[in-house]
């Protein structure tokens, strides 16, 4: 009779069937960089009125009104990015909680605070279709869902009809609604490594100078409208019948090369073996979150034209 009733809650709610975790990666970049507040690297960006701080944690929250993002105060060449983000619960469809890199664009010169219109200004006019930019972003679910992270990059173009996006997804070993965990980007001339919790989720390496960021980039994070989209292909939009839906964000890491740096500037944060790459046991924990949890790879989705990701 246990047996049933465990078997039937786990059948009626899939989202909260969380396993014990991955093997341990032996490596723990995050506790090797002290945390900042946000207002040491970070401001406002856009939609100043959905965004407080209260006790050294960032809340933003989109409405039907607005969303909110900030923007870190120096551009970087490389380095480590983090953050413990902490997610909205329930029905968040259409709804995208992101921390992530990209270039300077003219987003950060409009200062529109309409999601409409920062949703039609995402793209760079200074020079179209060409920026880079890597992405974590957290894909609002329904109700009896969980969440999907998403890890994207892209090179030299994201926009103007040409967007060359090179997403994996992954679900989550935990819920992330119920606590904070920290997420972090690490970017070193040689590669780009996706973390949670410390334990690295997807590496995407340097082939080539073609399918590799290598200008300075700002860090990002916002709250946004992206129902066209961003649950199930827009299948489910965002119902603005339960706002605000709510970010929070704590415990900033920034190890980086600013721009102003130069050569000069090495880094060495990520992995025991700074930019030669991930030591085995580091590996194996990111096999065995691939293995489990990861939802989908553009180098597997048989309907790319692979032409354009030649890294694949």
């Amino acid at each position: 009779m246990a047996l049933f009733v465990s078997l039937l809650v786990i059948f009626l709610f899939p989202s909260r069937n969380y396993a014990q975790g991955p093997p341990s990666p032996g490596y723990y970049p995050s506790s090797r960089i002290g945390s900042m507040g946000f207002n040491q690297g970070f401001r406002n960006l856009w939609g100043p009125q959905h965004q407080r701080i209260d006790q050294g944690t960032l809340t933003l929250w989109l409405d039907r009104n607005s969303g909110s993002g900030y923007k870190s105060l120096s551009p970087y060449s490389s380095g480590y990015f983090g953050a413990a983000i902490k997610l909205h619960p329930g029905y968040t469809a259409g709804v995208i909680t992101s921390f992530y890199v990209r270039e300077y664009t003219v987003l950060d010169k409009a200062r529109r605070y309409n999601q409409q219109d920062f949703n039609l200004l995402s793209n760079d006019e200074d020079h179209p279709g060409n920026h880079d930019e890597i992405d974590i972003e957290f894909l609002g679910t329904t109700q009896d869902k969980p969440y999907i992270l998403q890890t994207n990059v892209y090179i030299r173009g994201s926009g103007d009809g040409n967007i060359i996006g090179r997403e994996m997804k992954f679900r989550l070993w935990f819920d992330p609604t119920r606590d904070f965990h920290n997420y972090a980007i690490l970017w070193n001339p040689s590669e780009i490594i996706f973390f949670v919790d410390d334990v690295p989720i997807r590496r995407y390496p340097r082939k080539s100078d073609a399918t590799f960021p290598l200008r300075p980039m700002w860090v990002y994070g916002s709250i946004w409208d992206a129902s066209s989209w961003a649950t199930e292909n827009g299948k489910y939009k965002a119902d603005y019948q339960y706002q605000p839906f709510v970010g929070r964000y704590n415990n900033f890491k920034i190890a980086g090369c600013k721009a102003s740096n130069g050569v000069s500037c090495r880094l060495t944060t990520g992995s025991p073996y700074g930019s030669k790459g991930l030591s085995s046991q580091q590996y194996a924990a990111m096999g065995w979150v691939q293995r489990n949890y990861k939802v989908y790879d553009y180098c597997q989705d048989s309907a790319r034209d692979h032409r354009l990701t030649p890294e694949c």
